[in-house]
């Protein structure tokens, strides 16, 4: 039976797919998704010809350099905060969900200095975060600000933890980075950049779904594309069945 994908891709045509005729397609795309659209993108090209080209930061980045005029194919934010405005102006075709994630925190495995969520407020641990306009930063802060309301770690919880902060970096990968050598004590995370190269260096401590909400990845083709029929046949294979099966082996939720 072909794919979802494959019934689209031949809709499109061969003059968009094959590769004869296939240009070079860039894609924006959080930092979060470096592993699971790397794949992705290699499968895409062998199916069709393309040649894709990434480029993975903190949202917030990539939303700037596309206000500015960055030439891009397709967006894959990890919140529709940073997606959103773009749509508004005319730059970007509505977002589409294609995967969900939840927060994690770790701690370097040579570590001891935090073993459970009630240590982040502990005076001297140092805790890195991204920072607040970070898709994952933003959601790190909301996670704290819940936990403080539920009164379950005193209610100046939040206040406390952010007593602790040595680092603010500018996408979710440096968080993990500084963990991974050492530089601080704990840090928040998405679940899906505990990695296999990740995980050899870092314990986590997991956040109860009652604080840690659902965030949602919206994608879509962007009004400047200059090849929008492959920018549109790339956003289908991400919502496939085929692209979905890769999402999830790198710890996404399923879009549906």
């Amino acid at each position: 039976m072909r794919s979802a994908f494959t019934l689209f891709a031949l809709c499109l045509g061969a003059a968009c797919l094959s590769s004869a005729h296939a240009a070079p397609l860039t894609i924006f795309a959080a930092s979060s998704l470096t592993d699971a659209f790397t794949e992705i993108g290699q499968k895409f090209d062998a199916q069709t010809g393309n040649k894709t080209v990434f480029q993975f930061a903190g949202s917030q980045a990539l939303r700037t350099q596309l206000e500015q005029g960055a030439g891009a194919d397709v967006f894959a934010s990890a919140n529709a905060a940073q997606y959103d405005p773009l749509v508004k102006a005319g730059r970007a075709a509505t977002g589409q969900t294609f995967a969900r994630n939840r927060l994690t925190v770790i701690a370097p495995k040579s570590s001891t200095a935090v073993k459970t969520l009630a240590d982040l407020a502990r005076p001297g641990v140092r805790l890195v975060l991204a920072d607040k306009a970070v898709p994952v930063g933003s959601a790190s802060r909301t996670a704290f600000d819940l936990i403080t309301k539920a009164g379950t770690y005193g209610a100046d919880f939040s206040k406390r933890v952010l007593a602790n902060v040595v680092s603010e970096e500018p996408n979710v990968r440096q968080v993990a980075l500084k963990i991974q050598l050492g530089q601080g004590d704990a840090a928040i995370v998405y679940v899906s950049d505990v990695t296999p190269a990740l995980k050899k260096d870092v314990r986590t401590i997991g956040l109860p779904s009652r604080f840690n909400p659902l965030v949602s990845y919206p994608i879509g083709t962007l009004a400047a594309s200059k090849n929008p029929a492959a920018a549109r046949a790339f956003v289908a294979y991400v919502l496939s069945a085929e692209g979905q099966r890769v999402l999830n082996k790198w710890g996404f939720i399923r879009a549906k």
